[in-house]
């Protein structure tokens, strides 16, 4: 059974709701990337997020930080271990380390990132035996409607500047 098979309802309903904060970022401006961090037994929503580095001038501004931040200061703890996180991008450096250090349980991605993935692409952070916490990774959820997403808002950018 491969992981992408491992998924839930709840786990296709939270990508889709990722989705839909990435399509309002991209509303505003910001590279379309959502976010949300849920408990991984009940599917009950902790926080939402999405990038805010735009509008916010802040290179920290990412959509899962944003969402773990909130779904800690919600629970009153900074160990997610019993929550997922669903992301429409599969998450860099930064935000990995965010994920290992909140003791995140699960990651689910859309898309791939080749220019700065910290889970598979360039990275193995989430899995990283050095390290003293791993999450399960569960890549390529909603991989094209994701991917498309990014694709267009660049194509759009770059014909504006041009």
């Amino acid at each position: 059974m491969t992981a992408i098979q491992n998924i839930t309802p709840a786990d296709r309903a939270m990508m889709a709701r990722a989705i839909q904060l990435a399509e309002a970022a991209a509303n505003i401006g910001e590279v379309p990337i959502g976010a949300v961090v849920y408990h991984t037994e009940t599917g009950d929503i902790l926080a939402e997020g999405s990038n805010t580095r735009e509008t916010r001038r802040d290179p920290c501004g990412h959509a899962e930080l944003i969402a773990i931040r909130a779904a800690c200061e919600r629970i009153g703890d900074w160990r997610l271990n019993h929550c997922s996180l669903a992301v429409t991008l599969e998450p860099c450096p930064m935000c990995a380390g965010a994920i290992v250090n909140a003791r995140v349980g699960r990651v689910l991605y859309g898309a791939d990132d080749p220019k700065a993935g910290a889970v598979r692409s360039l990275y193995t952070l989430l899995e990283d035996t050095r390290l003293n916490h791993r999450c399960t990774v569960i890549p390529g959820v909603e991989r094209e409607a994701c991917a498309e997403m990014l694709t267009a808002f660049f194509r759009a950018l770059r014909d504006r500047r041009s």
